[in-house]
């Protein structure tokens, strides 16, 4: 380790680093302004200039490496006049009257430091208002080019731009005109690496600065950002990026940095209420409101016993509130009958990875991106659901690294990918067949993994002989070619991660789809090493953690089946563990409908606006005697159908943790107190299950203690105590004790619960019966984009809403001109179950035979037009295939969508 001395102090440091990051180690602050540690070293701005001993010049300290014995000296009266003349001619055009404004702005008190004044004029057409969250003032710009690095090396868009030359040079956006009208994703990036205010948050103009900070974890996507949120008078004002979290590096999304806003929207639901019998909402107290909820559920268990009512957990709420609902429904109902909405997304990747590899999550972690060699993503439209990852990913393939992407529209990693592969919607298992044929029929198995890992090759390679990408191409719609391409770069140029996503898990062999492509990770030695693995992109922020809490009606906390948990959580819980088969959350909806459920108990889903087949799910809920709603907001379930509305606090007012996709277990902080008589959802439930008479087995000091308890079930998470958690990125697991240092990655040499071999699968396809017709002959296709969140629940209530528009039905130009459809124009959207109006938005990035929209908008019930079709081994519906037509919408109503309901 290098030792040298910096103004006389003696600091040893790891090789490798600048001399600007070794004194910044030893507490010593060299001035710096276009220095950004998230970006490469520039050397641009000269204010880092320092003197070394053998040195005939100063050189700047962030581009030259720290040596042994090296003497650096910071401070010299040369240094400092050397500093004022650059910060002088910094400022020249500088406005004068800036500093006075904001003298708290670290380049302020820079200027202040070294006695510099700023001499220029304010220029009003410098100003750029245009964009909703971002203010643009170049008339405070220094030429730093910090924005245009970081837009360039983090989040990869290349939205700025430096135009002119020589003391002419300035940034502008791609557009040539305004921030609006470029290409700009409103990551925030820019802002954040300012060090002036050329660029500034909006929402900090308006409200003011932060007064206090809160490090968190993001309530948005599986990817787990952490973040630092600014508050002012008990109200979030600004969100930054934590810099030193590992999952997202310094960087956030639009969504995590300018979705807060719903935290204090003017719909926020802040007292307790009840529904009349004239169907009105009447507002109670919290006693009164938990009576009359218990009371309907005793009633109904009185009657028909604890089979007759279930419990949906939340993807948004914590880990130990998660805990707490499962716990509730079966120790206070005695029911089985719980379970979350990873049901409707990722329950295929847990059972099919699980499956396979003895483990239903995620092998490898974020940070291998930068380790693979290869990176293929599958049905993830990463940049939008995922971004920081998206980004990660994006980088990865500027830097060389191999890119293949299946999927059938062209997202935008499809710009960055070696291949793009194109499925037909519903192929995939062909798909993923028709590349382990390649991999074998190419000599790219790696065959002393195989015979030292896995089991069943000869059976498995005679098997999938018959999917040789040449055989199958008439099911895919893929050139063979092509395939054959994918397969030489993930079996040639590993290491290999597999990434993927709902376009994957949302089938009716969904489950299989993950096993097809747990076989080529195990054909080709791509599991157990760095830069390889399966990876599910979880959707929402929590989604893991909720299933893996015991929110689901056939596994327990930790995912342990409940035959083999059942002892050790009667003996923690001081009280059975129901007998009797739980229903998921499909089947809780279709007893529903029958008669066979009388009571539901939700938490932080909207499952009207969500569920396929929305007239069903009305049927559904229309026929519940009780429906208890935990929200923040009167979502669609709770405004039609809630008998009794418990407003929740959100994830910035309380504390507990969070699962992000890789395993990751890491803080939540409260940031805001909230608003009325809110509480948490763990305080819910608890005040809930006292009602009931079971006080005495809910009597938490806080989460901290829910965790503790959640630790005594969970082998693999019983090191994972708070105080380890607070540090940056948490813990993965597993992590069986206090001295453990977490996993990063999984199966090094063996399988958990299978042994030091696993079997591949046979899998065969099977079509869907969502099959193109000459009366349906278009599938379609509904999925998220990057301003919006899921249904919109948080997302349309903050800045980021005025980024999006309302759902389009994007069709390719050749489907365009075949039916006569004119860009804009409204169209009917008509399946066998439904039909729901859209307008329509030509786009290359369809292929034909497919459409494609979102589910975000409130107003239109995309889900009204999806089928009955749901994966075999968990239910998950097929949200990604449905057989429809497009006709002229005429007058029909925006409402269609609920009002049409046959089958045929």
């Amino acid at each position: 380790m290098p030792r040298l001395t910096i103004d006389g102090a003696t600091v040893s440091c790891p090789p490798g680093l600048s001399v600007l990051e070794a004194a910044a180690s030893a507490g010593i602050d060299i001035p710096a302004l276009c220095h950004d540690p998230r970006l490469a070293p520039a050397g641009a701005c000269r204010l880092c200039v320092v003197t070394i001993d053998d040195a005939d010049r100063p050189v700047p300290a962030c581009t030259t490496p720290v040596s042994e014995g090296m003497a650096v000296q910071t401070t010299t009266t040369e240094l400092r006049e050397l500093r004022r003349t650059l910060l002088a001619m910094l400022v020249r055009h500088y406005p004068a009257d800036a500093a006075a404004t904001n003298p708290g702005l670290a380049f302020h008190r820079m200027l202040a430091h070294y006695g510099v004044s700023a001499t220029g004029a304010a220029d009003p057409h410098r100003v750029d208002s245009s964009h909703p969250n971002i203010r643009v003032d170049l008339n405070h710009c220094i030429s730093c080019w910090r924005c245009v690095r970081i837009c360039d090396e983090v989040q990869g868009q290349f939205t700025w731009r430096i135009a002119g030359r020589g003391a002419d040079s300035h940034v502008v956006p791609d557009s040539g005109t305004t921030l609006a009208d470029s290409t700009c994703v409103s990551c925030g990036a820019c802002v954040d690496t300012c060090p002036t205010d050329a660029l500034t948050d909006v929402g900090v103009i308006q409200a003011g600065s932060a007064t206090g900070w809160t490090r968190t974890t993001c309530p948005y996507c599986g990817v787990g950002c952490e973040m630092m949120v600014g508050s002012r008078d008990n109200r979030i004002v600004e969100v930054v990026p934590a810099r030193d979290a590992p999952v997202n590096r310094g960087h956030l999304c639009v969504k995590g940095r300018y979705g807060f806003g719903f935290n204090t929207s003017q719909d926020r639901i802040t007292t307790p209420m009840l529904r009349t019998s004239s169907g009105e909402w009447v507002p109670v107290g919290w006693d009164e409101a938990i009576d009359v909820a218990v009371r309907g559920f005793r009633r109904v268990i009185d009657r028909a016993g604890p089979t007759a009512v279930g419990v949906l957990g939340s993807a948004r709420a914590t880990n130990e509130e998660n805990y707490l609902t499962q716990k509730f429904a079966r120790v206070v109902l005695g029911t089985n009958n719980v379970d979350c909405c990873a049901r409707v997304c990722h329950a295929p990747s847990a059972a099919g990875l699980k499956a396979v590899f003895g483990t239903g999550a995620a092998t490898n972690s974020f940070d291998d991106i930068e380790i693979a060699r290869t990176i293929v993503v599958c049905g993830s439209n990463t940049t939008e659901a995922h971004p920081i990852v998206g980004a990660r990913i994006k980088q990865a393939a500027l830097r060389g690294a191999n890119l293949v992407v299946i999927d059938p529209r062209r997202i935008e990693l499809a710009g960055y990918a070696d291949v793009h592969l194109r499925p037909r919607p519903g192929t995939n298992v062909a798909v993923l067949n028709s590349i382990a044929a390649a991999l074998i029929d190419e000599h790219l198995v790696d065959e002393a993994f195989v015979a030292q890992r896995v089991d069943d090759f000869p059976a498995f390679r005679d098997f999938v002989a018959a999917y040789v990408p040449e055989r199958v191409s008439s099911i895919t719609g893929l050139d063979p070619a092509d395939v054959r391409r994918a397969a030489r770069l993930y079996g040639g140029q590993g290491p290999s991660m597999l990434f993927h996503g709902l376009g994957i898990t949302e089938h009716v062999q969904g489950t299989d789809a993950v096993m097809c492509l747990a076989n080529l990770a195990l054909l080709t030695g791509n599991v157990g090493k760095p830069g390889s693995g399966c990876n599910p992109l979880r959707g929402q922020n929590n989604v893991q953690g909720s299933a893996h809490m015991g929110c689901e009606p056939h596994h327990l906390t930790g995912m342990i089946a409940l035959a083999d948990g059942r002892d050790r959580a009667a003996a923690v819980w001081g009280a059975p563990v129901p007998e009797i088969r739980g229903l998921d959350a499909m089947e809780m909806l279709d007893a529903a409908e029958d008669g066979r459920l009388d009571a539901l108990w939700v938490v932080g889903w909207d499952i009207l606006l969500t569920q396929p087949q929305t007239p069903s799910v009305e049927r559904a809920l229309a026929a519940l005697e009780v429906l208890v709603v935990q929200d923040l907001f009167l979502t669609e379930t709770a405004r039609r159908f809630a008998t009794v509305f418990l407003p929740a606090a959100s994830s910035f007012e309380k504390d507990g943790t969070f699962m992000n996709s890789e395993r990751r277990i890491q803080r939540i902080r409260r940031a805001v107190s909230p608003p009325g008589i809110v509480k948490t959802d763990a305080d819910i439930l608890c005040e809930a299950a006292a009602a009931f008479g079971w006080g005495s087995h809910f009597s938490y000091r806080g989460a901290q203690d829910i965790w503790d308890e959640i630790r005594r079930l969970w082998p693999a998470g019983a090191g994972m105590a708070y105080q380890r958690l607070d540090r940056p990125g948490g813990l993965q697991w597993p992590c069986l004790d206090e001295d453990h240092p977490g996993t990063s990655l999984l199966h090094r040499d063996r399988f958990p619960g299978i042994g030091a071999r696993a079997t591949l699968r046979r899998v065969d396809h099977r079509p869907s019966a969502e099959q193109p017709s000459e009366t349906y002959p278009l599938v379609l296709i509904t999925g998220r984009e990057l301003y919006a969140f899921n249904a919109g629940t948080m997302t349309g209530r903050a800045a980021t809403a005025a980024l999006t528009d309302g759902a389009v039905l994007e069709i390719s130009p050749d489907d365009a001109q075949r039916l006569g459809v004119i860009d804009g124009t409204e169209v009917s959207v008509q399946s066998r179950y439904g039909a729901v109006v859209l307008p329509c938005r030509i786009s290359d990035r369809m292929p034909p035979g497919t459409v494609f929209t979102t589910f975000h908008d409130p107003a239109v019930p995309v889900n009204a037009v999806t089928g009955p079709g749901r994966d075999l081994a968990t239910h998950t519906p097929e949200y990604k295939v449905t057989a429809v037509n497009i006709a002229g919408a005429g007058t029909a109503s925006r409402d269609v969508g609920y009002a049409s309901s046959s089958k045929s």
